[in-house]
């Protein structure tokens, strides 16, 4: 049975490596995937995921105004298709998780989808709440502060170091803009709440 899948964590947990693996192992059976990441996110160049540790694929790019539906309901059109990976998942829009849920359910396809749960500011991503809210099977990837305690926030620095409390919600970015940390760690920097 086809069931909607969300693996979520802050940054640098490992979520595009678990989703490269999982993917080549369903191709390693003969069994085709069709990989999608966000158009907005093109660190890794356009149409493609990769991972720090330095693994890639191609994929397709979806945004904002995508029908997921629509796109994978092709892909499916042009034969089989095991499973549906997502990448950067935060990104997803409310009705885009909707489509996805669709997809599970109507066309029988397994989809996982991989992104952060909360922004720098701790919020809920729209994309991730609605995917806590319709996920058949939730997974937190883990990854650990500096302390040594489970990561569960990040926090945005601008070139000297300093931590944002405010601005918008998504800044394209990697290790030098960003950093995982446990709550305490997070509030500290951010100047507690």
């Amino acid at each position: 049975m086809a069931k909607l899948h969300f693996n979520y964590s802050t940054m640098n947990a490992g979520k595009s490596t678990i989703l490269l693996q999982a993917s080549y192992n369903y191709n390693e059976r003969g069994m085709a995937t069709y990989l999608l990441t966000a158009r907005l996110d093109d660190r890794a160049g356009q149409g493609r995921i990769r991972s720090r540790i330095g693994i890639g694929a191609e994929a397709d790019t979806y945004g904002p105004q995508d029908d997921l539906y629509a796109m994978i309901a092709a892909r499916l059109a042009t034969g089989p298709c095991a499973c549906v990976f997502v990448d950067e998942a935060q990104f997803l829009s409310p009705a885009q998780v909707w489509q996805l849920a669709r997809v599970v359910d109507d066309l029988g396809v397994p989809v996982m989808a991989y992104g952060l749960r909360v922004d720098f500011r701790g919020e809920l991503f729209p994309g991730s709440a609605t995917l806590l809210a319709l996920a058949d099977e939730m997974r937190e990837v883990r990854t650990i502060c500096h302390c040594g305690r489970k990561a569960t926030m990040v926090v945005r620095r601008d070139a000297e170091g300093r931590a944002f409390r405010e601005g918008p919600q998504v800044e394209i970015g990697g290790n030098e803009r960003y950093e995982s940390l446990c709550r305490r760690h997070w509030r500290e920097a951010v100047g507690d709440r």
